[in-house]
């Protein structure tokens, strides 16, 4: 079994495009600041929201293990 993982939204860094909610749309929301939001801290569609945050122009939402801490997504 792999280790549980946490999702981050770094909201400073966001710029509000909008591709990830619409790629992530269980995980992420646009908050009325029009900057991403986090629906959960555990994924719920982690093949979505790896794709977010790989697509992330600024890398603003990054996926972790909660155990080590080790960022997995995006994979650069």
């Amino acid at each position: 079994m792999s280790a549980p993982l946490e999702s981050r939204v770094d909201r400073t860094r966001c710029v509000g495009t909008g591709a990830c909610a619409a790629t992530a749309p269980a995980d992420l929301t646009l908050g009325p600041d029009g900057r991403a939001e986090l629906l959960a801290p555990a994924p719920v569609h982690l093949d979505q929201l790896t794709e977010a945050a790989e697509f992330c122009p600024v890398e603003a939402i990054t996926i972790h293990r909660t155990d080590t801490g080790e960022q997995v997504a995006p994979d650069w």
